[in-house]
């Protein structure tokens, strides 16, 4: 039997795009990160002893939001269980959406693995380095494109596609560092975001937790904006900062659009019981 016809049409459309990236992640041309400029940062200034310390420090927001993402998870958690064991109602009534929940747990995990990645890469950077940084990155887009088909094309295949961009990205982190060829990790980086871009010009799906999609590639394009113009706006700001640092703190309020809709998510459970409240102490 063939899966096909139980997939939906945007289910079709969604494995045809990770089949399109894939061939062309395989059969695509190798583009070498030395035909690439170097990656020549602006603000060099040291504080206290921490080289690089602007684009060090400015990597706090992804930790703070990060770990602020996992508390709302695990209050959400306990409030449906609270919510199950107090409301007479079926719990198809007030069960979470748990794979879109779980894309989350995956979002922000790698909001904090970012922060420590970037902030290792940005002490002395190097190859080795960058790998890390990057790896940290592949996990925060897989839980964002995971929650993005959540909300935009079914509940069932969000968990699976984020599984898949993990793979894909960590393997892609893999072929740069051995081969330097960055093809693969483009796609995942900019074929995300452009996935992610598509399907927030879609109708929600039913049951969606209500994330607002254009927010998130907002913040992302105003982030690249930055990271372009690192030494310009350095010097427009008589070197105060640099579009670099600019770039990690406007990369971290990507963050809050996820947050809010599950704060959303937070304010319909107390609807259905407001003593849940109590659970958050």
């Amino acid at each position: 039997m063939s899966l096909l016809p139980s997939l939906s049409r945007r289910e079709r459309g969604l494995l045809s795009v990770f089949a399109l990236l894939t061939l062309v992640a395989v059969a695509g041309p190798d583009l070498q990160a030395t035909e690439l400029p170097p990656a020549v940062f602006a603000d060099t200034q040291a504080w206290h002893g921490l080289p690089n310390a602007m684009d060090v420090l400015s990597n706090l927001p992804f930790l703070v939001i990060g770990l602020w993402g996992l508390r709302w998870l695990h209050w959400l958690d306990r409030a449906h269980e609270d919510v199950l064991d107090a409301v007479p109602l079926p719990p198809s009534m007030v069960h979470p959406p748990v794979n879109a929940l779980d894309c989350a747990w995956m979002f922000f995990a790698g909001l904090i693995l970012t922060a420590a990645g970037s902030a290792f890469y940005h002490l002395q950077p190097d190859d080795l380095r960058l790998a890390a940084d990057r790896a940290g990155m592949a996990v925060v887009f897989a839980g964002l494109v995971g929650f993005a088909v959540c909300e935009r094309v079914s509940a069932r295949a969000g968990w699976p596609a984020a599984w898949f961009v993990l793979a894909a990205g960590l393997l892609a982190v893999g072929v740069c560092e051995e081969t330097g060829n960055v093809l693969p990790w483009g796609l995942v980086q900019f074929g995300g975001m452009a996935l992610v871009l598509t399907l927030a010009l879609g109708r929600p799906m039913h049951g969606a937790v209500g994330l607002r999609l254009g927010w998130v590639v907002f913040f992302y394009a105003l982030a690249k904006f930055f990271e372009f113009s690192d030494g310009a706006i350095l010097q427009a700001t008589h070197q105060l900062v640099s579009g670099h640092t600019l770039k990690h703190l406007t990369a971290a309020l990507a963050g809050l659009p996820v947050l809010h809709a599950l704060q959303a998510m937070g304010r319909r459970t107390l609807r259905h019981n407001p003593g849940a409240a109590a659970v958050t102490a």
